[in-house]
C-alpha cells in the first residue's frame, strides 16, 4: 500500500457473516391469564437461543410466529412479541379479553425465528415448533342466581320435619371456588325456620295452624367468593290441620256431554296416607248401569239391525217378534219399558208361554245353529209353579224347548237354567240316541241382571259366549230314565210340554197345570224373568268378533297410558268384560295417586242415552303394621250424562207437486214419486277430538256418518185400493241391502239400520201404479224418516200427485163431473186452477190441455167485453154533448141498461156437454171487482154484476 496514501480503516460488517445454526426454544410451556388481562404467564419463560450469537442479525431474534394447535383456534385469539431480540426474551398475549366460562383452556405452537443474514432477513432460519398450554383463571364476575323465586310447600301441624322444602342457588362462574354456593341464609327475622348449607329448610318448633295458617319468608344465598344472589327466593309455607287419612279432591257429581270421547273421572283426586308406610294399594271403581238398556249404553237400534251393523251372518229367525197380525204369538206376552229400541218380554213361569207357529220353527231345523238371547233372571212379576210351590224340588227354569224334524228323524233340545247353572239338554235322534247334556257354572246366571248369551251348537261342539266371554261346558251324558220326547215338532220359549204318550196342548200360548197326582209329570218347568233378542240361525257358527260386538257396551271406564307412571313400577289394572268395573293395583301412593287421575269415562255413541250413573270407589290398604294400617271408607257419587243435542234430519227435493199425464200412471213401471229426494242429517256442536289426532273443539256436520232405520210413505186421506193402484218397490235392491219392509194399503215402512246414501237410493225407486181406468185428479202422499229407532225424526214431506187428462177424455160423462168441481171450487195453494199447477219452468209442472182452452176462451171473452165497453161509454158520451142543450135534465144521468151484460166463457162448453154449473157468492148493492186468487196476473179479474136485488149473482 502506498504510505502517502490516506489510510481507510477497515470495518467488520457483521451482517454478511453466515447464518449456521437455528433458534432453540422449549418444546412446551404452561400458560395462565386471568379473565380481566391479556398477559399470558408462561411456566418456563419464553427465551429463543441461538447459537450465532453475538453474530449482528445471525444470533438475533427477530419474531415469534403462533400455529394453530390441536383445537385449532389458538392462533387466532394469542400473539408473541420479542422483548429483547439479543437475548431472545418474548412474551405472549391474548389479542382480546378471554372468558373462562365460554372456554377454560387453550392450545397452539409457537416457533422462534432469527433476523437472518443482514437486514433484510435473508437466509433466516427458524426453531422447531413448541406447545404452548394457556389455562384462563376465572373472576368471580357472577352472583348467585335461584333456580325458583318462590319455594311453596303444605306441612301437618304439631311436627318437626327434618326436611320441609329445599331451595337451590348457581352461579354462573366457571371455577369451582366462585361457582359453588358456600351458605344460605334466612333474611326474614323472627321466623320458625332454619337453612343449611345445602339449601334445606326445616321448622325449629311444631306449627300451629290456628295460629297462623300460611309462613312467607326469604333467603338469600353467597357463593364461596362472598358474592350474594341477585335477587332473594321467597319461601311459603302453609300449615295444614291435623292430617286425616282418606281420598282429597273428591268430586260427587260429575258432568258428561255427549260426543266428548274419554274424560277423567278423579282430575285432582289423592290418597293421603298421613306419613303411614304402605307396601299395596287397591282401588275399585265401579260405574252402575245396570239401569241404562241391558247393563250399559249401546247402539239404540233394533237387535236385528244391531246384527247388521256388527257383520253378523244374515239368516236368522226372530223368535220373540214384536207382536203383529203375522206374528201373533207374542201378542199375549206382557211387555215391559226399555230405554234402548229392544221389546222386553216377561214370563211368569206358568201362564206366560210363547209358541212359535211350525212355519217359523222349520226354518231352523238341524244340528248346526246359533241361539243368542238376552237374559235376565227375575224382574217379573212372578208365581212359583205348582210342583215347586209344593217343596217338592227345585226344577229347572226351561227358557226355550224344541222339537224339530229333520228328515225322517226328530232333534230334540232345551236350554234351561238351575240355580247358578245353565244347561243345555241336546238329542240328536230321540228315537235312538241317547240325550247328552251339557253344563256351565255361572254367577251371571243368577245375579238378576241383564247378559248376553250365544250358544253355537255344531254337535257334538257347543261354545257358549256370555257377554262376549267364551265358557267351556262340562260334558255329561245323562243315562238315566227320561222318556223320549213325543215325535212331533214344537218349539216353546218359556215352558216345555210334558213328554207323555200324548203330548198335552198349550192352548192360547198358556201351559195348563197338571194334577196333583203324586207324580211330576212335567219334565221342566216355565221360565221366570225377562227375554229380549232371542233369534236362532242355523248353520254355521257366528265368529266371536261378532259376538263381542253384539255385547259390546258403548260406554264404561277406561284406563290411560301405563307407560306415563314411569319404569318400574309394580301396578296392575284389570277391567271386567262390561267395563264397569275398574280394578287398580299398587305399591307406591306418588304412582297410585297418578294411576287414578288417569281413570276415565268413555262413550262412544252420539247419541247416548242420558241419565245419572252411580259411581263407587272403594278403597283397601295393606300396611307394614297390620294393627295402625289406615281404613277407609267408601267414596260414593254419580256421572250425569246430559241430553244430547237433536240430529236435524231434513227431506227436500220433493213436490210439493207432481203432474204428469194419467196414462203415465197406468204404464207397467207407474211413476217414481221421489225421484230428486235428498236426505240431510246434520248435527252441530263441540266436540273432543283428541282421538282424531286434532286440536281442540271441532264442529262435527256430516250426513255420512249417521245411520237412518226407517222411512215410512203414506197415503193421506184414504187407503190405497188394492184393485186400482198401488206402490211398486223393488224387493230384490231392500233384500240385497239387508232391509226390511212392511207394505200395507195404509202404510209402506222400509226398516234397517242403513247409511243414508242407502236409504235414498230405495225412496228415489219407490214408484206409483194405477189400473187401467182409475186415473182421478189427485192423491197426496206423506213421507218421514227417523234415526235410533225413531228418537229422532225428520221433518214431513208432502207431496200432491196430479193426474194430468187429455181433453178427449174429459168429453167422457165420468169424468166430467169431477172436472167440473176441480174448475169452480179454488184450489187451496196460490196460482192454481182446476186442481192444476199453473205454468211454472219446472220440468215435473204440466199445463192440462182442456184448462189451457178454457183460459184462452176467458181471455178472449174479456178482451171483446173491454173493446165493446170502451165504444159504448164513447158513444154515449157524443149522445149527452148533442142533447145538453135542448133536453131534459134528466137525460144526462147515466143509462146503464145496455151494460146489463153477463157472459160466461164457460156457458158454451156446459152446454156442449149438457151439464149446468152452480152459482155460487153473493153480490153487493153496487157493481165491484174482485182480484183472482192467481196474484201473478193483474189482468184477471172475477166481475160480480147486480142485476136486481132479487136476482142471483154469478161468478166468473
Amino acid at each position: 500500500v502506498n504510505a502517502s496514501l490516506t489510510p481507510v480503516p477497515c470495518f467488520c460488517d457483521c451482517s454478511f457473516s453466515a447464518n449456521k445454526h437455528k433458534p432453540w426454544i422449549e418444546t412446551e410451556y404452561q400458560g395462565i391469564v386471568m379473565e380481566n388481562d391479556n398477559t399470558v404467564l408462561l411456566n418456563p419463560p419464553l427465551f429463543a437461543l441461538d447459537k450465532d450469537a453475538p453474530l449482528h442479525y445471525a444470533g438475533e431474534i427477530c419474531g415469534f410466529r403462533v400455529h394453530n394447535g390441536p383445537g385449532g383456534s389458538g392462533s387466532a385469539q394469542f400473539e408473541a412479541v420479542v422483548l429483547d431480540r439479543s437475548t431472545g426474551e418474548g412474551l405472549v398475549r391474548s389479542k382480546e379479553p378471554l372468558d373462562c366460562e365460554s372456554q377454560k383452556e387453550h392450545s397452539f405452537t409457537i416457533q422462534a425465528y432469527d433476523c437472518g443474514e443482514g437486514p433484510d432477513g435473508t437466509n433466516s432460519k427458524k426453531s422447531h415448533k413448541a406447545t404452548v398450554h394457556v389455562r384462563v383463571n376465572d373472576v368471580n364476575e357472577f352472583s348467585p342466581v335461584f333456580v325458583e323465586r318462590r319455594y311453596e310447600a303444605s306441612v301437618s301441624e304439631g311436627r318437626l320435619f327434618d326436611r320441609i322444602v329445599r331451595v337451590e342457588a348457581i352461579d354462573a362462574d366457571c371455577s369451582p371456588q366462585y361457582s359453588q354456593i358456600c351458605f344460605y341464609d334466612i333474611i326474614t327475622p323472627n321466623v320458625p325456620f332454619t337453612i343449611d348449607n345445602d339449601g334445606n329448610i326445616k321448622n325449629t318448633e311444631p306449627l300451629d295452624s290456628k295460629r297462623q295458617r300460611v309462613h312467607s319468608f326469604w333467603v338469600t344465598a353467597f357463593d364461596c367468593g362472598k358474592n350474594r344472589a341477585q335477587a332473594d327466593a321467597q319461601v311459603i309455607v302453609t300449615v295444614k290441620p291435623s292430617c286425616k287419612p282418606g281420598w282429597i279432591g273428591w268430586t260427587k257429581r260429575i258432568e258428561y256431554t255427549p260426543g266428548s270421547g274419554s274424560i277423567p273421572l278423579f282430575p285432582n283426586l289423592h290418597l293421603e296416607a298421613c306419613e303411614e308406610t304402605v307396601w299395596n294399594i287397591q282401588a275399585t271403581v265401579e260405574l252402575q248401569t245396570g239401569h241404562i238398556g241391558k247393563g250399559c249404553d249401546r247402539d239404540s237400534y233394533s237387535d236385528r239391525s244391531v246384527r247388521r251393523l256388527c257383520g253378523a251372518v244374515r239368516g236368522e229367525v226372530d223368535l220373540l217378534p214384536p207382536p203383529s197380525p203375522a206374528t201373533n204369538w207374542t201378542t199375549v206376552l206382557p211387555t215391559l219399558p226399555s230405554s234402548d229400541s229392544s221389546l222386553v218380554f216377561s214370563f211368569n213361569g206358568s201362564t206366560h208361554v210363547a209358541v212359535v207357529p211350525d212355519s217359523v220353527a222349520s226354518a231352523v231345523s238341524g244340528d248346526h245353529f246359533t241361539l243368542q238371547l238376552w237374559m235376565r233372571r227375575g224382574g217379573a212379576s212372578t208365581q212359583p209353579p205348582a210342583n215347586q210351590a209344593r217343596g217338592t224340588r227345585k226344577e229347572e227354569e226351561t227358557i226355550i224347548c224344541s222339537t224339530v224334524k229333520n228328515d225322517d228323524s226328530y232333534s230334540h233340545y232345551s236350554l234351561s237354567v238351575h240355580g247358578c247353572r245353565l244347561s243345555l239338554f241336546y238329542w240328536p235322534d230321540v228315537s235312538a240316541t241317547r240325550p247328552v247334556k251339557f253344563l256351565w257354572k255361572l254367577e251371571q246366571v243368577c245375579d238378576s241382571e241383564w247378559h248376553h248369551l250365544s250358544l253355537s251348537v255344531q254337535f257334538p261342539s257347543v261354545t257358549l259366549y256370555v257377554d262376549g266371554v267364551t265358557f267351556d261346558p262340562a260334558l255329561i251324558h245323562d243315562n238315566g230314565a227320561i222318556p223320549n220326547p213325543a215325535p212331533q215338532q214344537r218349539l216353546v220359549i218359556g215352558a216345555c210340554w210334558e213328554p207323555e204318550e200324548k203330548p198335552k196342548d198349550i192352548v192360547n200360548n198358556t201351559m195348563p197345570e197338571s194334577k196333583d197326582t203324586g207324580e211330576v209329570h212335567i219334565m221342566c218347568v216355565g221360565y221366570k224373568g225377562l227375554l229380549s233378542g232371542v233369534t236362532v240361525r242355523p248353520g254355521n257358527v257366528e265368529p266371536h268378533s261378532v259376538v263381542e260386538c253384539l255385547y259390546a257396551c258403548r260406554e264404561g271406564l277406561d284406563f290411560g297410558d301405563l307407560e306415563t307412571l314411569g319404569s318400574g313400577m309394580n301396578f296392575l289394572v284389570h277391567v271386567n268384560p262390561s267395563q264397569s268395573v275398574l280394578v287398580l293395583e299398587g305399591d307406591d301412593i306418588e304412582s297410585f295417586n297418578r294411576a287414578v287421575q288417569q281413570v276415565t269415562y268413555r262413550n262412544s255413541l252420539r247419541f247416548a242415552t242420558p241419565g245419572v250413573r252411580p259411581l263407587k270407589l272403594t278403597t283397601s290398604l295393606r300396611c307394614f303394621s297390620e294393627e295402625s294400617c289406615l281404613s277407609l271408607i267408601q267414596l260414593e257419587g254419580y256421572l250425569v250424562v246430559l241430553q244430547p243435542d237433536a240430529p236435524q234430519i231434513s227431506l227436500s227435493g220433493v213436490g210439493p207437486h207432481l203432474a204428469r199425464p194419467a196414462a203415465e200412471f197406468e204404464g207397467p213401471q207407474g211413476v217414481p214419486l221421489f225421484p230428486e229426494l235428498r236426505i240431510v242429517c246434520s248435527l252441530s256442536h263441540a266436540v273432543n277430538t283428541a282421538a282424531q289426532g286434532m286440536e281442540g273443539g271441532a264442529l262435527m256436520s256430516d250426513a255420512v256418518a249417521h245411520t237412518l232405520d226407517g222411512c215410512e210413505v203414506q197415503p193421506l186421506g184414504e187407503e190405497l185400493n188394492p184393485e186400482r193402484e198401488e206402490l211398486l218397490v223393488d224387493m230384490e235392491a231392500l233384500k240385497e241391502r239387508g232391509l226390511d219392509i212392511i207394505n200395507t194399503t195404509a202404510y209402506i215402512a222400509i226398516t234397517g239400520a242403513e247409511s243414508i246414501s242407502v236409504y235414498e237410493d230405495v225412496l228415489r225407486s219407490i214408484r206409483y201404479r194405477l189400473a187401467k181406468g182409475s186415473a182421478r185428479f189427485e192423491r197426496r202422499f206423506r213421507l218421514s224418516c227417523s234415526e235410533m229407532n225413531g228418537r229422532y225424526t225428520s221433518n214431513e214431506l208432502t207431496l200432491e200427485v196430479n193426474f194430468l187428462h187429455s181433453l178427449d177424455s174429459l168429453y167422457h160423462p165420468s169424468h166430467l163431473l169431477a172436472s167440473q168441481q176441480q174448475f169452480l171450487h179454488p184450489s187451496h195453494h196460490t196460482g192454481e186452477l182446476s186442481g192444476h199447477t199453473l205454468p211454472n219452468p219446472h220440468r215435473n209442472s204440466v199445463v192440462p190441455g182442456a184448462a189451457t182452452v178454457i183460459i184462452m176462451v176467458c181471455v178472449g171473452f174479456l178482451v171483446v167485453m173491454v173493446i165493446l165497453g170502451v165504444f159504448r161509454i164513447r158513444s154515449i158520451h157524443r149522445r149527452s154533448e148533442g142533447a145538453r142543450g135542448g133536453g131534459k135534465e134528466g137525460s144526462s144521468q147515466w143509462d146503464d141498461s145496455a151494460l146489463n151484460i153477463i157472459v160466461n166463457p164457460m156457458e158454451t162448453y156446459e152446454n156442449h156437454m149438457g151439464i149446468a154449473t152452480d152459482m155460487e157468492g153473493e153480490c153487493d148493492d153496487e157493481e165491484e171487482v174482485v182480484d183472482s186468487p192467481d196474484d201473478t196476473s193483474d189482468d184477471q179479474r172475477i166481475i160480480i154484476k147486480k142485476e136486481g136485488r132479487d136476482s142471483a149473482p154469478r161468478r166468473y
